[in-house]
C-alpha cells in the first residue's frame, strides 16, 4: 500500500504546492489508501527495539481506518497477541521486497483463492475463480455506470471490473459505481479490504438478498454480475410476498414451486437491470434445462424481451465443495 501511496503523493505534489495539502479524499480519488506518517511500513520498520511494535501497529490500523472510511471496522486490531520479536522479524523479511503497481492486489487475490479452497467452501461459501470473473467482465464490458453483485463474496467481480476500466485508460473511481450485498459479515469485510487493496471503493452491505433490498435494486443498474449459491433450498418463500400475497417486484419471473432458488436469483438479477443494462452470471448446469415452474419462468424471461434487450448472459457451471 505504501508504494502506491508514494506514487500518488508524487502525482499530487505537482498540483498541491505551497501551503496547499492534499486530503485523504484526493488519494482515494486516485486509487490509493491515505497513510498517516506513523502508519507507513517504513516508519514501523524503523522503530527502535524498545518500542512496543504490536501497539504501534494497532494504532496504525486504527488511524488508517479513520482516514479511510471504507475500511472502518475492517482492519485487524489483534497484534498485541503476537510476540514483538515475531512482528519485527516479519517486517524485516518483507522490507527487501520491491513490490509496486498492483502486485499487492494480486498477492491478496492468490491468498483469497487458497483460503477459499481450504475453508470457505467447507462452510458453504464459494470463491469464484479469477478466470470465470474475467470472462463475465469481458462479455458485458462495464465501461461506465452502476454495477451490482447481490452475492458479492470477496468482491472479485468488482476488482476485475475496475481492472477492465483501467485497461481502457480511465479511472474506475470516476467511471463505475460499485454496489454489493453479502450475507456474511466477515466475508463483507474481506470484500471491502479487497477493494481497498486494489485502489477502489464501493457500497457493500451486509444483508440477505432474498429478503432484504438495501440498494433498492429494481431497474437501477447498468451492469449486474454474480455467482450466487447453486440449488439453494433453504429459502423461506413466504417472506418473498407481502401480506396480500403479491410477489416482490424483485422477482419479476415469479416464485418457483420447486424448492430451489436458482430462478429466484435469475429473476432478481434481471429485475436489477435498467432498460439498457447487461448481466452476466454463473449458474448451475441444471438451471438451463429445468422443467416445471422453472421452465415457465425461463419462457417468461425470453418472451418478455428482457433477455435479448438487456443482455442477460448465463455461464453454465458445476460446482462441488472440496
Amino acid at each position: 500500500m505504501e508504494s502506491r501511496f508514494d506514487i500518488v503523493s508524487e502525482e499530487l505534489a505537482r498540483t498541491f504546492t505551497g501551503r496547499l495539502k492534499p486530503t485523504p479524499g484526493d488519494y482515494q480519488g486516485r486509487g490509493a489508501i491515505f497513510l498517516p506518517d506513523h502508519a507507513r511500513f517504513s516508519y514501523l520498520l524503523s522503530l527502535p527495539e524498545n518500542e512496543n511494535l504490536p501497539e504501534a501497529i494497532n494504532v496504525a490500523m486504527t488511524d488508517i481506518a479513520e482516514q479511510n472510511p471504507d475500511l472502518a471496522g475492517v482492519l485487524p486490531q489483534g497484534y498485541g497477541s503476537l510476540p514483538d520479536s515475531v512482528l519485527r522479524e516479519l517486517l524485516r523479511l518483507l522490507a527487501p521486497l520491491e513490490i509496486d503497481g498492483d502486485a499487492y492486489g494480486l498477492i491478496f487475490e492468490y491468498f483469497m483463492g487458497e483460503f477459499a479452497a481450504n475453508y470457505m467452501q467447507k462452510g458453504g461459501e464459494y470463491f469464484t475463480p479469477a478466470s470465470i470473473v474475467k470472462l463475465i467482465v469481458e462479455v458485458i464490458q462495464p465501461y461506465h455506470g452502476r454495477i451490482l453483485d447481490p452475492a458479492c463474496g470477496s468482491g472479485g467481480m468488482f476488482v476485475q471490473s475496475a481492472d477492465f476500466v483501467k485497461r481502457q485508460g480511465s479511472n474506475p473511481s470516476r467511471e463505475i459505481s460499485i454496489h454489493g450485498i453479502e450475507k456474511m459479515e466477515d466475508t463483507q469485510k474481506l470484500c471491502r479490504l479487497n477493494l481497498a487493496v486494489h485502489g477502489v471503493s464501493g457500497d457493500i452491505r451486509v444483508a440477505n438478498a432474498y429478503y432484504e433490498d438495501p440498494h433498492k435494486l429494481v431497474g437501477q443498474f447498468d451492469f449486474v454480475m454474480a455467482n450466487p449459491p447453486f440449488n439453494q433450498s433453504e429459502v423461506d418463500r413466504s417472506r418473498l410476498v407481502n401480506e396480500a400475497g403479491v410477489v416482490s417486484p424483485r422477482f419479476p419471473l415469479g416464485i418457483p414451486s420447486t424448492n430451489n432458488a436458482n430462478y429466484l436469483w435469475i429473476g432478481m438479477l434481471a429485475a436489477a437491470l435498467n432498460e439498457s443494462g447487461r448481466a452476466g452470471f454463473v449458474m448451475a448446469n441444471s438451471a438451463s434445462d429445468a422443467s416445471g415452474s422453472e421452465r415457465e419462468m425461463r419462457r417468461k424471461l425470453v418472451e418478455s424481451g428482457m433477455s435479448p434487450q438487456c443482455g442477460i448472459g448465463l455461464i453454465r457451471a458445476s460446482r462441488q465443495p472440496n
